[in-house]
């Protein structure tokens, strides 16, 4: 028997195996391809993302693959400068193709010790008061405490839980591929520069290799997304949007994609979660989507350990809903928004003219900046300070830096009272660094294992009430 058995292979599941075997869980990864996709889907992190990668000592990885632009404001494609004061140390986007964020993580996963297994397409399962069977197209029959559904959009066990997928369906498609060009380069730029004028919804970049990856928007709607578009298809529609079909030719892969919205009512049922495109989907706009199902992996990794290593308090698991769920709502929002403002409609447009002049305000590009790079967030832990309840950012130590003590995935005391603090009975699960940090204006404060704050104080009581909450 596993302790927790992940369905999908993609970022957020194997984000999420990782993060389990880091407390110990005994963990297994299905996928039903044989292979892993060569689908560019996503185009690379936003600052959140970078910091988890940093925080579990990942990111050099990332940082050698990829390439870094400088962070400026692009909300619905209004271009503007960076806005001042966003709190991160990566102030950056990372541009790195998601099969190779998928690599990393793959590899990173396997080197903590989650097991794998690919062409396992489940197609049954079931739930009772020690744990959930899942049962494998080929008939097999797998037993863990534990399942969770990271298998995307069409998810297979949001479907068998028979949970609410509640929103808007697609009313428009878009079709997506790579392929090689018989166009000239400068050619290619000159008329996307022309197009993306007045169609936000068109793009056609270099991917290396010669190849191109490029996205147009399709003739109408289809029954099965899941059917790839013919490059006689793709031809006839970048005919019609950008006058010239740049002698596409010899793809690696096809694939088209809705701007469905839609949100589970509940993350958790039983013993089976969601998380990622499983729990959410929604337009591309802001490039979220895969930023957004690393985090909640993040978030539920930890509580789901301590849930199965018998420690949590009660309510922690069930936290991942309630903390997660909000977050989806508010990128499903923004998706939304984003989605009007690039609309060549007039009416969308004269508010697009007005919100390109509100961006100018450092205060409005720095809001809508921090909604899509995620570092907003702050989750309800009651009253207190502001910090409370956010992630902090990686600060400068006396002896190193905040995220290279976090590679564990433990809880963390940062203790800047000279040590006059204790983590006694939770020595196991929580960190103690006594050090100090000029860009942290608070005595001590008690990290969770995803980096979010606690408690801040010097009151030992009080922090040992905190470690009680958190820790159990």
């Amino acid at each position: 028997m596993y302790d927790v058995i992940v369905a999908g292979a993609g970022p957020t599941g194997l984000m999420l195996a990782a993060e389990l075997r880091l407390h110990g869980v005994h963990v297994l990864v299905l996928d039903r391809d044989l292979e892993p996709t060569p689908i560019v889907r996503s185009l690379g992190m936003h600052a959140r993302t970078i910091e988890v990668m940093d925080q579990r000592g990942l990111l050099d990885r990332f940082l050698a693959l990829g390439k870094q632009y400088p962070l400026g404001g692009f909300f619905a494609g209004i271009s503007k400068p960076q806005a001042p004061g966003l709190d991160t140390a990566h102030p950056y986007v990372l541009s790195i193709l998601q099969p190779v964020t998928d690599r990393v993580l793959l590899e990173h996963a396997a080197e903590v010790g989650a097991e794998l297994r690919r062409g396992c397409e489940v197609v049954g399962l079931s739930q009772d008061d020690d744990g959930v069977t899942v049962e494998l197209a080929d008939g097999e029959e797998l037993r863990a405490k534990y399942l969770v559904g990271c298998d995307g959009g069409r998810s297979t066990v949001r479907r068998l839980l028979g949970v609410e997928f509640p929103g808007e369906p697609s009313t428009t498609e878009t079709l997506l591929g790579e392929m090689e060009l018989t166009a000239d380069p400068e050619v290619v730029t000159a008329v996307m520069t022309e197009v993306r004028k007045t169609q936000l919804f068109f793009g056609a970049g270099p991917v290396g290799e010669g190849r191109y990856r490029i996205v147009v928007p399709a003739d109408g709607l289809v029954g099965d997304r899941s059917v790839p578009p013919t490059l006689e298809e793709f031809k006839k529609q970048l005919q019609v949007t950008a006058g010239t079909d740049f002698g596409v030719h010899s793809p690696r892969w096809l694939s088209r994609f809705g701007d469905s919205t839609r949100l589970v009512e509940r993350y958790r049922t039983g013993r089976v979660l969601l998380a990622g495109d499983a729990a959410h989907v929604h337009p591309p706009l802001g490039g979220q989507g895969l930023n957004l199902g690393v985090q909640d992996a993040f978030n539920l990794g930890w509580k789901l350990a301590a849930e199965v290593n018998g420690w949590a308090p009660e309510g922690l698991l069930d936290s991942y809903h309630s903390e997660r769920h909000p977050v989806a709502a508010d990128v499903l929002t923004n998706t939304r928004a984003q989605g009007v403002l690039m609309s060549t409609e007039p009416g969308p447009q004269a508010v697009r003219r007005l919100m390109t002049e509100l961006m100018d305000f450092d205060e409005v590009n720095r809001f809508l900046t921090e909604k899509i790079i995620a570092i907003g967030i702050r989750y309800d832990f009651g009253e207190g300070p502001d910090l409370l309840g956010r992630r902090l950012r990686d600060v400068t130590l006396t002896d190193g830096r905040l995220y290279e003590l976090m590679h564990t995935g433990r809880g963390l005391l940062l203790d800047q009272t000279g040590g006059k603090l204790s983590v006694e009975g939770w020595s196991d699960r929580v960190d103690h660094v006594v050090d100090t940090s000029e860009e942290l204006d608070a005595p001590a404060v008690l990290l969770r294992p995803d980096g979010h704050v606690a408690w801040i104080g010097e009151d030992q009581q009080d922090l040992a009430a905190h470690l009680t909450k958190w820790f159990g």
